[in-house]
């Protein structure tokens, strides 16, 4: 796959803003091994490997284990992953998939019962952000790095 262009150089103000929002997740009451999940959710659905590297190595890299990013895709029949994760992660598929689900009122009510509103503004947000860097990345064919594996 041959990347279209690099969107950092040709947008540089456009990505810095994009940039910007992200760093007020930081601030959001979201603990950021919620909100890499809540990406790397999105980044699956989408199918965009760009996001999805990106993502699991910035979980992992902040302690998150190598079982739950396996089982992420089937969260909903994993023990391993609690009530509040499970709310977000519900809210992540439905707002992903919104043209399929309208974003119906249980999902919002099974969000509210485990965030307040700062945090299901913030998190809602993100989730809006990472849906739109997985269509950057996917349209301009951005390619994740390739790291060799050690010899065994």
């Amino acid at each position: 796959m041959t990347p279209r262009m690099n969107i950092f150089q040709a947008a540089p103000d456009a990505m810095k803003a994009m940039l910007a929002v992200e760093a007020t997740f930081e601030n959001s009451g979201v603990e950021h091994s919620l909100m890499e999940l809540v990406k790397l959710r999105a980044s699956q659905i989408n199918g965009c490997a760009f996001c999805i590297y990106m993502h699991v190595k910035d979980a992992t890299k902040h302690g998150e284990s190598d079982m739950r990013i396996h089982l992420l895709d089937a969260w909903r029949e994993s023990p391993l992953f609690t009530d509040r994760e499970r709310a977000a992660l519900n809210w992540t598929e439905s707002l992903t998939r919104v043209a399929d689900t309208g974003a119906p009122d249980e999902d919002y009510e099974l969000l509210k019962a485990h965030f307040d509103d700062k945090e299901i503004a913030y998190l809602t947000v993100a989730i809006g952000a990472i849906n739109f860097w997985n269509k950057i990345q996917i349209g301009l064919r951005a390619v994740h790095p390739v790291e060799r594996a050690a010899a065994a």
